[in-house]
């Protein structure tokens, strides 16, 4: 009784089938039914042509097929069949009926699937790929043959297929390369190949192009073996298992979320998952590997990224308040979307969550690094922006958005940035300004304005700052109090300024030689420019000069550059952390301690100083009191290489410094003084050393006397007499020069100076360890760990005497320390080490027992081996890293201490290498961006030939850290190690020059750290990365690819004025397009094209 299957429709389905079978499957059934009208003319012309029956010749003329009969019981029934069941228009009907419906009997299940009548509710599906579930991969195959459209095609001859379609492209990844043969043998069909069942392979190939081969003889034809199909089946396997598990992650991963909806790290990491599931859903590593990899980006990089972005949404809409993925919505954003769509979502977010610093920290560096909107006024309007909003939230003037912890930290770190970015881009000025106007904002702040708001004393500092008055660093400055002060009293008259030599640099010629070609001079001007004209200009009132006299206008600062910017300090320690970031910006050495590690100083590495740093073989255990940051200070504007043109900041700066020291001293504490003075003695240290390096002797005996005469002045103060660590900087200073009696005289009188406290002190701890390292340098040679007379060594007597708390006078040669002593003296040492790790639980912060740790251990290497220095270290750090986290600095140095003394001893003695290399790996394992570390590291790899441990060191601490210092050192290895090849290239042609070195793969392999540094966060905004690497290319003597790293940096640091004078320099026909470019984005240059050609006239 099933009234939906009738016997008629299966009569239709055999003969449908029948027919097709005849046919040979040449014409397919099908799909769209044609208007009733064009199916009666057709059948018309079919009964003219033919008749009822055909009566043509031939067997089959007589024949009454089945299909026919089928026909006319259908056009029968058709027109027997009642209007209730047949379809028909309203119109049509001749006479009217009482049943206007028709019964449809043919049943469709997709009204039952769907709940819905309307067939566009029915889904379609198209069939993606060429598989099919539950087929053995290896030995199964269905041949997806579509004959409709091949009958469609008709007699119209289709084309092949070209080398970039997807069938070619799958085909060549199910297909394995074959060997290429003779011209005469063509390539089969495409088409043909694909329908091929796997197993029939073997016999149509280019091989065996007429399959008269069996398996085995093609494949042996091939070069190859039976055991070839194994490894096929094997790698599909894998492929298929790599799936299966990737689509469980997936499906982990959604159940995860459904749970923990909140989970912010689980949503960032599924993000970052889609990358892995990306390579499988798009062709695997085989695609990578036989295709262009462009190719594969572009098709499939733009639909992860859209897949990336849905996520983040939904993790956006179901976390609104988490900044952490709405940062990392935008972070995909930016490669969707355009520019200005970007900078509104930003705006947005910052508006959004006004009181997030992390969140502006981020704003500032993607408006600094946009190229196509960038300009130096836009980057600095926006770090005031941030600074006023930041103010207003912490004097509560923000109702609707509370400070959070540490939000003046935040500010004084955003505030040092946007200096250093100033400076970067040439304008020195400005960032000068900016320090000038926030140490009289702070140290000299009237006392009616302390209880307002930030916005509010801007207000009243704004006139006294446009008045004229001198400012911080300049001659004659008292300050903003008392400005105010004498105002309300009726002002007073500004005094007569004395006559000085200032303008005797300009009086010099500034071409040297006109004979170099027009880029060099124009670097050369500009560099000496940068050096000399870093102070703001500003009118001498008493010369009756005004501001029309000056002749860049750039060099004079407007209150509106600087006012917004302008921020409120409360704690003493932040204060005397503004004055350090000053001193460290003028080039001065600071505690990096007290002055606090900055946020981001990947931004600020551009010195090639830093990668080089600790390689003085002649002080190898105290080559690192003074490491290099790799800043720039003020005034050092060249190129690379280029070679600063003073050392320090010259006669006017160290003017400057000496007035702004002279001004605060008398604002602070005595401890922040002490700090201020250490570090202008290490300033005077710094540049004794630097005319060490220069090996001009002359030039060493003027800065001597310079420096000596500064820190005796120094010490005569009433605050330093006593200040052992100032005395311990003089004596060093003594020692540098070559005065080794004076030296030891200061230090003896220096340890006087601390009485009879021994090891308690560490301040004294601190002066004997240097004076003790120095002795040991100059001094003979530590074989094998232990001196050969103990007790006639310098150094030994200088440890032993501390330990004792006896006078510390040098003694002479005749002199000789008891054995009995040195033992007392070793357990005076192991006990207050002892006590010393066991108050770190109750006084954390003040662990400064660094002295003491190196005594002991430098003791243990002269008196026993360098396996009881390693325990004494080992003992230390494992206590303190096991405590507290703010211990990481002293840690830090007391494992380059650890390995300053292991390179030491390797050097005068022959003995493994592995005990320094264990030493530096665990360090460097701890403190991955320990430049001292690395350096030293790099300097013992080197004596192998061999580089596989080290490269795989790098990779390990690499892939588990974000910092660039790493990377670069990686770098300077694989840049080293090139060289010394290269240099044993050249020396295998007995004096014969090669024109070309032969490739050994190392640039190579150089680019590729280069190319892997530079994706990273850190990297893509790292100077000196990008400087580094375009140099070598140009050396590398791919100037063409030199070119385009230029233009990929401009895209990611465009505001390093540094990174166009490299360019200038590396490609000097385009120095017009170079100077345009820079003053389009607003970056300082000081001399023009125009003025650059009339000074070559002249």
């Amino acid at each position: 009784n099933n009234k939906s299957f009738q016997t008629g429709d299966a009569l239709s389905l055999h003969n449908q089938v029948s027919s097709a079978e005849d046919e040979d499957g040449q014409v397919p059934p099908k799909k769209k039914k044609k208007k009733s009208e064009k199916k009666r003319k057709k059948k018309k012309k079919h009964k003219k042509r033919s008749g009822k029956y055909s009566n043509s010749s031939g067997s089959d003329s007589e024949t009454i097929y089945p299909s026919d009969l089928k026909k006319e019981q259908e056009a029968d029934r058709t027109e027997a069949a009642p209007l209730d069941s047949r379809f028909c228009w309203l119109d049509d009907l001749q006479s009217p009926t009482r049943q206007s419906f028709c019964v449809d009997r043919k049943p469709d299940r997709a009204n039952w699937t769907y709940k819905s009548l309307y067939k566009g509710d029915v889904a379609r599906y198209k069939r993606k790929g060429r598989s099919s579930l539950g087929l053995d991969a290896c030995r199964q195959e269905i041949s997806w043959e579509d004959l409709t459209k091949k009958q469609r095609g008709g007699d119209k001859k289709k084309g092949a297929d070209r080398y970039f379609s997807t069938v070619s492209r799958q085909l060549l990844r199910s297909v394995p390369p074959l060997p290429t043969l003779s011209n005469h043998i063509t390539l089969l069909d495409i088409t043909t190949l694909w329908f091929v069942n796997p197993g029939d392979r073997s016999q149509m190939s280019l091989v065996n192009p007429l399959g008269v081969y069996d398996s085995s003889t093609a494949l042996w034809l091939q070069g190859k073996g039976k055991q070839d199909e194994k490894e096929h089946q094997t790698q599909d396997v894998q492929t298929d298992q790599n799936t299966v598990v990737l689509a469980g992650r997936t499906e982990e991963f959604n159940r995860r979320l459904r749970e923990q909806p909140d989970n912010i790290q689980l949503w960032i990491e599924f993000i970052k998952y889609q990358d892995e599931l990306s390579a499988t859903a798009f062709g695997g590593e085989e695609e990578h590997k036989a295709n262009n990899p462009a190719e594969h980006h572009k098709s499939s990089y733009r639909a992860v990224l859209e897949k990336k972005l849905s996520i983040a949404e939904r993790a956006v809409a179901t976390n609104p308040g988490c900044i952490a993925l709405q940062l990392e919505r935008l972070k995909i954003c930016q490669e969707l979307w355009e520019s200005s769509a970007l900078a509104k979502e930003w705006k947005k977010l910052v508006f959004l969550h006004p009181n997030s610093a992390p969140l502006w920290r981020e704003y500032l560096l993607f408006t600094q690094s946009y190229f196509s909107t960038f300009t130096v006024s836009k980057v600095n309007s926006a770090y005031g922006k941030c600074l006023s909003t930041l103010s207003a939230v912490r004097d509560g003037s923000m109702v609707s958005h509370p400070a959070l912890p540490g939000v003046e930290e935040d500010m004084l770190d955003i505030f040092t940035q946007q200096c250093h970015f100033l400076r970067q881009a040439g304008h020195s000025e400005k960032a000068i300004s900016l320090f000038q106007a926030m140490l009289d904002f702070t140290f000299f702040k009237p006392d009616s304005v302390q209880k307002l708001s930030t916005k509010q004393q801007v207000e009243f500092f704004e006139p006294f700052w446009d008045s004229g008055e001198a400012r911080v660093g300049e001659l004659g400055a008292r300050g903003w109090k008392a400005w105010m002060l004498q105002q309300e009293r009726g002002g007073w008259l500004q005094p007569n300024a004395e006559d000085e030599d200032e303008e005797e640099e300009e009086d010099e010629e500034e071409v040297k030689d006109r004979s170099q070609p027009r880029w060099a001079v124009w670097l050369d001007v500009e560099s000496s420019r940068e050096a000399s004209h870093w102070l703001p200009w500003r009118p001498d009132k008493s010369k009756g000069q005004s501001e029309e006299d000056c002749e860049d206008p750039e060099r004079q600062v407007l209150f509106d550059d600087i006012g917004p910017s302008l921020i409120c300090l409360s704690s003493p320690d932040l204060q005397l952390r503004l004055l350090l970031h000053f001193l460290s910006f003028l080039g001065l050495p600071v505690d990096s301690v007290l002055s606090g590690e900055p946020s981001q100083p990947g931004l600020m590495l551009e010195n090639l100083s830093f990668l080089t740093q600790g390689n003085d073989l002649q002080r190898p255990l105290t080559s690192h009191d003074l490491p290099d940051l790799g800043v720039n200070s003020i005034g050092h504007m060249t190129t690379l290489q280029g070679i600063r043109k003073l050392v320090g900041l010259g006669k006017q700066g160290e003017r400057f410094v000496t007035n702004v020291l002279n001004m605060v001293q008398p604002v602070l504490p005595a401890h922040h003084r002490a700090a201020l003075s250490l570090s202008l003695v290490q300033y005077e240290k710094l540049k004794v050393l630097q005319s060490v390096h220069s090996g001009n002797k002359k030039r060493l005996r003027l800065q001597g006397k310079r420096s000596k005469r500064i820190m005796k002045r120094l010490l005569k103060e009433p605050d330093n007499r006593s200040s052992l660590v100032l005395w311990r900087e003089y004596a060093h200073l003594e020692w540098l020069l070559g005065n080794l009696d004076e030296a030891r005289k200061v230090f003896s009188t220096a340890a006087a100076l601390g009485g009879s406290k021994g090891l308690s002190c560490s301040h004294l701890c601190e002066l004997c360890l240097l004076w003790a390292q120095l002795e040991v340098e100059d001094g003979p040679n530590v074989h094998g760990g232990g001196l050969r007379d103990v007790t006639a060594s310098s150094a030994v007597s200088v440890l032993t005497r501390l330990a004792e708390g006896t006078s510390l006078v040098f003694p002479s040669s005749s002199q000789s320390i008891s054995p009995v002593s040195i033992l007392k003296a070793r357990k005076s040492y192991e006990q207050a080490v002892t006590a010393n790790l066991l108050t770190l639980d109750q006084n954390p912060h003040n662990p400064q027992f660094r002295g003491l740790v190196g005594c002991y251990a430098l003791f243990q290497y002269l008196t026993m081996d360098i396996h009881a220095a390693n325990t004494v270290y080992s003992q230390a750090r494992d206590r303190m890293e096991g405590l507290h986290s703010k211990l990481a600095s002293e840690c830090e140095a007391l494992a380059i201490q650890q390995v300053a003394l292991h390179r030491y001893h390797n050097n005068t003695n022959v003995c493994p290498l592995a005990s320094l290399r264990e030493a530096l790996t665990a360090a460097l394992s701890t403190w991955p961006s320990s430049a001292p570390l690395w350096s030293i590291y790099v300097q013992m790899e080197n004596h192998y030939h061999s580089a596989g441990r080290a490269r795989r060191f790098f990779h390990s601490v690499v892939r588990n850290n974000s910092s660039v210092v790493p990377r670069l050192f990686a770098i300077v290895a694989e840049q080293q190690r090139k060289q010394m090849v290269d240099a044993a290239q050249r020396s295998c042609c007995h004096g014969s020059a090669l024109p070309i070195l032969p490739e050994n793969g190392l640039s190579n392999r150089i680019r590729g750290l280069f190319e892997s540094a530079i994706v990273t966060k850190i990297g893509a905004h790292c100077p000196l990365l990008w400087r580094v690497y375009m140099h070598f290319l140009v050396s590398d003597g791919k100037v063409d690819k030199a070119t385009g790293i230029f233009y990929k940096a401009l895209q990611n640091i465009p505001w390093a004025k540094g990174l166009y004078m490299d360019a200038v320099q590396l490609f000097p026909e385009h120095l017009q397009e170079f100077v345009d470019l820079m003053t389009e984005k607003e970056l300082r240059v000081r001399l023009p094209l125009e003025e650059l050609d009339i000074l070559l006239e002249d």
